[in-house]
């Protein structure tokens, strides 16, 4: 070693010495960091061209280095029989350096607008996001090799003993020859990529030793990354900045160092300590709580949906931009191939699992069928959120990750199928015989039709998990139903279409036997007119689910609403249109012929009790449908009108002409017309004499 080189070595374990002893007796911890926003670029600059020329000296030393201690000056001076000079000054770098790259990890970062990455998971961006997360910081959105303007304070060590004041503090990645911790082994990079070494030009001076690298030579921070950001042409991450670009170039600088002179373990290790902490705060904002299997299987319903809703929000914004950034941030400040992998997982690992074990716990829940669509929600949310998985998480330190999301996947599709089968078993069980009061839309009727409109609407991954179809079991029946011509076929040829019309054949099957415990036969017609109306309009109003059942079936079950409402009529109305036929009423033979004024009596007393009843019964019937209410009405109408209408006037005289007329015409047509309005209606009506005085 030559006389230059000589002070060339002596230099850089000044700079790196004096600092130590700067720190040890200063009395404020800001003032003791190189990277500080106090501080003054050039010395963090001349102390990491210090640590350069070190490495170059210790490499060829015959003491390997170790874990980074700092040493004091004096522990230092006593070591130094022991320890070459270089290495010990090396090692104090290597804590320093430590030190201050925890030091910005911690204090540099941006602070991240929870509720806009909510809003933003479940965008499709091709581009990286700042400015529209950070108002004002537009300079964030940006890459930048030139540095913005910091205002420092001045240094420990004198402006005037630094060379020059290179261009940017970004230096490639040194030539490593120690042999990285075994645990986290790093790639060799590629010979003819690999410099040389450092140049070391001839000093001027005794300070002038210190190298100051060719900016030709170095490419910017921006440069350099630019092409790592593989991710920004997946259609849905969306990348943030989450430091801003002067503190990436530090970050990278001490990293490169720390890389090169074998301490790749420790530097990945500062990086998981400090950003699992900032990981984990983001999912605690986000509210993606802690919880066990357990835990979650425990929560009721009512907040178990709750959460899931918000784990599907917030799961989006985890995937899609926390941990997307996150895998960013690791390319730029460990830029070496292969090298930003395993700060990575460490960063991040628990946050994944955390993440996609709230999943996990659902999917090997209870089966109920009310757990149906929120399942669903989140098997659709994991496929969606695949792609993006498998982009972040692909390589071997983090193949886990995806492994566990491709399997949590499987169990929710298998959960999905589970619940399906739970549902159409507890279609067929539900076997109750209690009429439901005035013959209207059974609950079963309603729960099972607004359950299958919402299952059409998942019609496209029901298509793709539902591969079987039905057994065609009735419960308490071992054999399945022989499938004939008169079985509804669907018109779609999905085996989730055979599983909606099978539904809805057992809920007809079901619904007849519901009607047999009416006593009164017309309200037991009224009532399968009600529910299979109601089926019929919920199929035909949900464009998914029509498709799916097509148009046969439905016309089959028109049909058989159709046929209800006729035998409810025939069952009220014939009897009480009987009582207006003329048959019966003309006397012949003897002395006399002509109208048997006892028998147009009765007939007159007979209706009025039978409409009576009718009107003071069927109001209190229930038809919910607005539509279907009124045709009823204008069906009775038409039907009972126009006879009275007739029957009044062959014979009003001979009930006039004789003695209390008005015990047996009580009712104009009108009367009529006005009563009939109160059909269905569900609430006692008042009398139809009532009414009129009332008017």
């Amino acid at each position: 070693m030559d006389g230059s080189e000589e002070l060339d070595l002596e230099a850089a374990e000044q700079v790196i010495m004096r600092w130590e002893a700067t720190s040890a007796s200063s009395s404020l911890p800001e003032s003791s960091l190189l990277f500080s926003a106090n501080s003054v670029r050039a010395e963090a600059e001349r102390y990491l061209h210090a640590v350069d020329r070190l490495r170059l000296s210790a490499k060829d030393s015959p003491v390997a280095v170790n874990s980074p201690r700092r040493l004091s000056s004096a522990s230092a001076s006593a070591s130094s029989c022991a320890i070459p000079s270089p290495v010990t000054a090396l090692q104090t770098a290597m804590a320093r350096l430590e030190d201050e790259f925890r030091q910005i990890l911690v204090s540099r970062t941006i602070e991240i607008e929870i509720d806009s990455l909510i809003d933003l998971g479940s965008l499709s961006m091709n581009s990286t996001v700042s400015g529209e997360l950070f108002p004002g910081n537009e300079d964030l959105a940006t890459e930048s090799a030139s540095e913005p303007e910091r205002s420092r304070s001045p240094s420990p060590v004198p402006a005037s003993e630094l060379v020059s004041q290179p261009s940017s503090t970004s230096v490639p990645p040194p030539e490593r020859k120690r042999e990285p911790s075994p645990t986290f082994r790093a790639p060799e990079p590629e010979r003819e990529n690999e410099p040389s070494a450092i140049p070391v030009p001839t000093p001027a001076s005794e300070s002038e030793s210190i190298p100051t690298p060719d900016p030709k030579s170095e490419g910017s921070t921006s440069s350099s990354l630019s092409q790592r950001n593989r991710y920004l042409s997946m259609r849905s991450i969306k990348q943030i900045d989450l430091f801003p670009p002067d503190a990436i170039d530090d970050l990278r600088s001490i990293a490169s160092r720390m890389v090169a002179s074998g301490y790749w373990r420790e530097c990945m290790q500062v990086y998981g300590s400090a950003r699992k902490p900032a990981v984990d705060q983001s999912l605690r904002r986000l509210g993606i709580e802690k919880m066990s299997i357990g835990d979650v299987q425990r929560l009721n319903w009512q907040t178990l949906a709750a959460k899931v809703g918000q784990w599907i929000r917030s799961a989006r914004a985890v995937i899609r931009i926390i941990l997307a950034s996150e895998r960013r941030l690791c390319e730029m400040i460990f830029d070496e191939e292969g090298l930003e992998e395993a700060p990575f997982a460490e960063a991040v690992k628990g946050a994944a699992l955390q993440v996609l074990g709230f999943a996990e716990a659902n999917s090997i829940g209870r089966r109920s069928p009310e757990k149906l669509f929120k399942m669903l929600d989140m098997y659709e949310c994991l496929v969606d959120l695949m792609p993006d998985i498998s982009a972040i998480f692909n390589s071997k330190s983090t193949e886990s990750i995806r492994q566990q999301a491709e399997e949590i996947l499987l169990r929710l599709g298998d959960a999905v199928r589970g619940i399906l089968s739970e549902f159409e078993n507890a279609v067929i069980k539900e076997t109750s015989k209690t009429p439901v009061p005035g013959g209207t839309i059974h609950p079963l009727t309603r729960y099972v039709m607004n359950y299958l409109t919402v299952i059409s609407d998942y019609k496209e991954s029901l298509t793709k998990l539902i591969t079987s179809r039905p057994s065609y079991r009735l419960s308490g029946s071992e054999e399945p139903i022989t499938i004939d011509d008169d079985f509804p076929q669907p018109q779609a040829q999905e085996p989730i279409a055979y599983h909606l019309v099978w539904i809805i054949f057992v809920l007809h099957r079901s619904l007849d036997i519901k009607a047999g415990p009416y006593k009164d036969a017309a309200l037991s017609h009224l009532f399968l007119l009600n529910n299979i109306h109601y089926i019929v309009h919920k199929v035909k109003d949900t464009p998914e689910l029509r498709e799916m059942v097509g148009d046969n079936y439905l016309q089959k079950l028109t049909q058989v609403y159709t046929n209800a409402a006729i035998n409810y009529e025939r069952s009220t109305w014939f009897r009480i249109l009987q009582c207006l036929r003329d048959e019966g009423l003309h006397v012949t033979g003897g002395f006399s012929s002509g109208i048997s004024k006892s028998t147009l009596r009765d007939r007159f007393r007979s209706f009025n009790s039978s409409f009576e009843e009718a009107h003071r019964v069927q109001s209190m019937w229930q038809v919910p449908d607005l539509q279907l209410k009124e045709e009823l009405r204008m069906s009775i109408g038409e039907k009972l009108l126009p006879a009275y209408r007739s029957f009044l006037g062959r014979f009003r005289l001979q009930i006039e002409s004789g003695k209390n007329p008005e015990l047996y015409i009580r009712y104009s047509v009108e009367d009529l017309e006005m009563a009939i309005l109160d059909f269905f209606e569900g609430t006692q009506p008042p009398s139809i004499l009532n009414r009129r005085r009332s008017h």
